[in-house]
């Protein structure tokens, strides 16, 4: 009797502890003069979230809306409060401004840059390191992905695009039409894309549909993993347990094999002088201290494009250690993977909803086809495209590939707008940036529900504020890959349309219903599209 009491001592000792570590924020924003949401325990405001009761895109759009005239009110997601800032203003100050306050993101995925585990991967890469260590990353890999690097891997990426286009013209030559899934042929794209740019290999998804290479990407991006879920709980409950024992978000079979491709190819690399001029080339300077920023060519990149900060100008490091370099690859896979081939998909769905648009982008098409004169396609005649540049501006406002960007504070700041309202976002706590609020808050974009490339028009750009207008995120910790993701995006659309119209099916969703829960922004059961051979 004496131990089964003992036991059951323990044991609510227990889980008063972890009520009590999970709970002891709770209170948090009673002590500032901003709203704030109700919280649960264990999963702050957002368990409808976490309890994939609502999409993200949803979530965000309530939490944003719910009080309409602030500039900022509290969250807490889990255990961590968010100061959400609605605020442009403020937006601008938190990310570019005042960006010491807010170097870096939050530990979500058990970012601990102290770990010296040869298969904590995740935890060297750019994403996740942290203070001058980011910033010492951030301008090494920086001259790697500016508009002459991209060109020079411009070649590479069009060969899998068109290894992509013989296999669906195969496909549909007999029929004249078919029905696909748009997601799975971007998937495979991208795949096929990050493993010739990024680990100089060639697979070809689409013909050797389970090769070895696509089934450890795959492993290794299932995020929606029960294994996954609980260590992203565990990096958020426990941050501390999480990095003492080396958890990582990528398995250690996953970072074995990734890891001995790249060694291999370094390998094969220096030993016989190979030169491709790919994304292992670009690490290798980098490895080397010889990555340079030089003199760019003017050359119209994009309205979504982001600009590199000084922070990515400055010199970087001097040599780079053969893991940091192998977790720049899997990031590259990890980030370029999903953002190519969720951009690409909803910019199809919505052409597919608006013939005119895709008629008209057609037609631009052709015009750039015929000025190539036969001539394969050039990573500059893909950038003068200005009507793909504005329909692809615009898919990206709709459908933004991450609904939220975080920013961890590192050091008290305080917040005073000069019209009273004044308080301190404590150090730890977050900062965050409701992108898919913005994009959809009519006071920015009137009419935000329709499809309408005509807003990113050289005529009505100049109405676009950019402290709201986020894809690619917002100063110097924006997205470093954005030029290769907008190139790759819109080379699949001109390959695609110049041969396929895109249709209503008999699976077409309209309106689409998307996946709830904390997952990747994607649509439940797929977006369907009926592709016709044009004559």
């Amino acid at each position: 009797m004496e131990i089964n009491l003992f036991y059951l001592t323990v044991l609510f000792s227990i889980i008063g502890y972890v009520y009590y570590r999970v709970t002891k924020n709770n209170g948090y924003f009673h002590d500032k003069p901003i709203p704030s949401l109700a919280v649960k325990p264990f999963f702050g405001s957002s368990a409808s979230l976490l309890l994939k009761k609502t999409t993200f895109f949803d979530y965000m759009s309530y939490v944003y809306n719910k009080f309409p005239n602030v500039k900022v009110l509290g969250v807490f997601d889990t255990t961590t409060p968010m100061f959400l800032i609605r605020d442009p203003q403020l937006i601008k100050r938190i990310g570019v401004k005042d960006f010491d306050h807010f170097v870096d993101h939050r530990p979500t995925f058990g970012n601990s840059d102290e770990s010296d585990s040869p298969h904590a991967l995740f935890a060297k890469s750019l994403f996740a390191l942290n203070g001058q260590r980011w910033r010492d990353m951030r301008a090494t890999l920086s001259p790697a992905f500016t508009g002459s690097k991209m060109r020079q891997m411009f070649q590479l990426m069009d060969e899998c695009i068109q290894t992509m286009m013989r296999h669906m013209e195969t496909n549909i030559k007999q029929k004249g039409s078919m029905e696909v899934e748009v997601k799975d042929i971007l998937s495979r794209l991208a795949m096929d894309v990050i493993a010739s740019c990024a680990f100089g290999l060639k697979v070809n998804c689409f013909e050797d549909r389970e090769n070895e290479f696509l089934k450890h990407a795959k492993k290794m991006l299932l995020f929606g993993r029960l294994t996954v879920l609980l260590k992203i709980m565990t990096f958020r409950w426990f941050p501390e347990f999480a990095s003492r024992f080396g958890f990582d978000v990528i398995d250690k079979e996953q970072a074995v094999y990734f890891s001995s491709i790249i060694k291999d190819t370094v390998q094969t690399r220096e030993s016989k002088g190979i030169v491709r001029h790919d994304m292992i080339d670009l690490l290798l300077q980098a490895k080397k201290g010889t990555l340079k920023h030089q003199q760019e060519t003017e050359v119209h990149e994009g309205f979504a494009t982001v600009q590199e900060s000084d922070v990515g100008k400055v010199q970087g490091l001097t040599t780079m250690t053969e893991p940091e370099m192998i977790a720049q690859c899997l990031i590259f896979l990890i980030g370029g993977f999903d953002t190519v081939s969720t951009a690409g998909t909803f910019l199809i769905y919505e052409l597919m909803r608006n013939p005119d648009i895709q008629e008209k982008l057609y037609q631009e098409i052709m015009e750039t086809e015929k000025s190539l004169d036969g001539k394969p396609l050039t990573y500059d005649a893909l950038q003068s495209m200005k009507y793909m540049d504005m329909v692809v501006s615009e898919a990206l406002r709709m459908w933004p590939p991450a609904p939220a960007l975080d920013r961890l504070c590192v050091r008290d700041y305080v917040v005073d707008d000069g019209e009273g309202l004044r308080f301190t976002i404590d150090k730890g706590t977050c900062a965050w940036i409701p992108v898919y609020g913005l994009h959809f808050d009519p006071q920015y974009f009137p009419n935000p529900e329709r499809f309408d490339p005509e807003r990113f028009s050289e005529a009505n750009r100049a109405n676009i504020n950019l402290d709201v207008y986020l894809p690619f995120g917002i100063g110097p910790r924006n997205c470093i890959g954005s030029r290769f993701a907008l190139m790759e995006v819109k080379a699949f659309a001109y390959h695609m349309l110049r041969k396929f119209s895109f249709q209503r099916s008999e699976k077409t969703q309209i309106p689409l219903q998307m996946k709830k829960g904390f997952v990747a922004v994607a649509a439940e059961g797929g977006v369907f599209v009926q592709l016709q051979a044009r004559s």
